[in-house]
């Protein structure tokens, strides 16, 4: 996967780097974290320039995550009669906009880097239950400020090591998002076994 990534920048440079990383903001299974590191070690031998290979990760990360939460929105005003048809769907809906609103700033931060297999789906929850897109925005762009950084500066930093930072990476962001994920259902049901019987 690591050579066929290279080869994508090789060929394509920078255009490559804002249409992966916009279609992984859409919940696409394409190796944008992968294809960050590598541009940022192209551009640690001079063949890229580290802020075009920058700009184009994060505006392909920010119009990704905008076009989710836009597209859900628009799609969740049409399919609102279905979501609330049934009082399971509904409470969901209710709970998620009540955890939104008390948490979805750094809900969304979060979701851009330290668990970035979420984010997609966070991009969608936000507009579908409403949340405002002026705050979805300014902590979007603050959580992709980190990703963008995060990955375009480590590979800009191990440049010779890109397989090896790749995949340690890839651990981590899998072992945080697999902990977040049994934290979550845990809280979930520790909560329902509280709720008295009816």
């Amino acid at each position: 996967m690591a050579d066929f990534v290279l080869g994508l920048v090789a060929d394509y440079g920078v255009t490559i780097v804002f249409v992966v990383t916009f279609l992984s903001c859409l919940a696409l299974p394409v190796p944008s974290s992968l294809l960050m590191l590598a541009s940022g070690g192209f551009a640690a031998t001079g063949d890229l320039s580290v802020a075009a290979v920058a700009a184009a990760a994060f505006g392909g990360a920010v119009l990704g995550d905008n076009t989710g939460f836009w597209g859900a929105r628009k799609l969740g005003m049409g399919a609102r009669g279905w979501l609330t048809r049934t009082p399971r769907r509904a409470r969901l809906l209710t709970r998620a906009a009540l955890f939104l609103g008390e948490r979805g700033g750094p809900a969304v931060f979060f979701s851009c880097w330290l668990v970035a297999p979420l984010g997609p789906y966070m991009n969608y929850v936000c507009g579908l239950t409403g949340y405002s897109w002026p705050r979805f925005a300014l902590w979007g762009i603050a959580g992709e400020i980190v990703w963008v950084g995060l990955y375009v500066g480590l590979g800009y930093g191990f440049a010779d090591n890109i397989t090896a930072v790749s995949g340690l990476l890839g651990n981590a962001s899998g072992f945080v998002t697999a902990l977040a994920l049994v934290i979550g259902l845990g809280w979930w049901l520790w909560r329902a076994s509280r709720k008295p019987a009816a």
